[in-house]
């Protein structure tokens, strides 16, 4: 694959291209190139003999007209550990490929997460390579300012479906929602709740679909009273296990589709003075830290944030080098980490 620049004049290949046909990353080989000493010999040697054989031709890292490769990472909030995991995985893999990444969050998007035009022109005016959207919400207006400007960009777990064509990095949320519950019935849970986050969030969705697949398999009826929502506030989760716990055969189990809300679940049992798990089962998603120091310690379905954001880098690396990827969504696995919050039902 051979690109072509201005006036027909042959450009060569992409890194992605050499990466490829050396069997490596994209940020293997561009340790490769960029002379890196913590590569091995042997994926050295087949790197340099693909450059060779492609006629790869190195462009400057840095000249009189053009600033270092820069790419930016929209977080939804700089204060969550959510977005600490995110920012961790990007920072490391940036570091792997020689970028340097600008992290910014605008405080004044409340709760919509969309980023304003304000900051799209600042964009534009430090002339960035490509964008990671994490938890974020575009509008169609800002979609086509950045196609229009031939921006690339990634979504990592972004809130709404986006438009078809996007590139987007998550979790295999239906699974780890299917997982979460398979474990309370293994316990002998059948009155199990779901407690999920925004009614048009795509993860949640998923994460519900998945409860009510695992309890249908099993051959327990899904109760429509047993689903709740509480957008992002753990008082709101707390107001919602309240209602939970106020129906005529409240839940001896609840998955709870964000470890955040986890926390709100805990408090609205420990009013009532329930205990966690001898009165009511808890199971999160997420595995964040908040997850370890609970009391007691959450049973979470562990969302792989770091590994997402790393993915979502690299696919990004190779759109910016012409190289888009063959499928627009790819999705991490999830698995189960049993802790201290989840027993079987107490008898009677």
């Amino acid at each position: 694959m051979v690109r072509t620049g201005g006036a027909g004049v042959a450009a060569g290949p992409t890194l992605a291209v050499v990466a490829r046909e050396a069997g490596v990353s994209v940020p293997t080989a561009s340790k490769v190139v960029n002379g890196r000493e913590d590569v091995a010999p042997e994926t050295r040697r087949r790197v340099t003999e693909a450059l060779d054989r492609l006629g790869y031709v190195r462009r400057p890292r840095f000249d009189a007209l053009r600033p270092p490769r820069l790419v930016d990472l929209v977080l939804h909030s700089l204060e969550s550990s959510w977005s600490g995991a995110v920012l961790h995985g990007v920072e490391q893999a940036a570091h792997d490929a020689g970028l340097d990444v600008v992290v910014s969050a605008d405080p004044d998007r409340g709760h919509t997460g969309r980023p304003h035009r304000g900051w799209l022109d600042r964009l534009a005016a430090r002339g960035t390579a490509g964008v990671l959207f994490s938890l974020a919400e575009l509008t169609e207006p800002q979609y086509a300012w950045l196609r229009r400007r031939r921006v690339p960009f990634v979504m990592i777990d972004p809130v709404a479906e986006p438009p078809p064509g996007v590139v987007s990095v998550g979790a295999a949320n239906w699974q780890g929602g299917v997982t979460a519950t398979e474990h309370l019935l293994a316990l002998g849970h059948e009155r199990i709740a779901v407690l999920a986050g925004q009614r048009r969030a795509v993860c949640g969705s998923a994460r519900v679909a998945g409860y009510r697949s695992a309890l249908s398999a099993a051959g327990v009826r899904p109760r429509p009273e047993y689903v709740r929502h509480a957008g992002l506030d753990a008082t709101a989760a707390r107001c919602r296990m309240r209602e939970l716990l106020a129906l005529p055969e409240p839940p001896t189990a609840v998955f709870v589709c964000s470890d955040r809300l986890a926390l709100g679940v805990y408090e609205a049992l420990a009013e009532q003075e329930l205990r966690v798990p001898d009165d009511v089962s808890v199971v999160g998603f997420g595995d964040l830290p908040e997850a370890r120091w609970s009391t007691p310690a959450l049973t979470t379905v562990r969302q792989p944030l770091a590994e997402m954001a790393a993915t979502a880098l690299g696919l990004l690396l190779r759109m910016m080098d012409g190289d888009p990827p063959e499928s627009t969504r790819t999705e991490l696995s999830t698995r189960l980490v049993r802790r201290a919050s989840t027993a079987p039902p107490r008898a009677g």
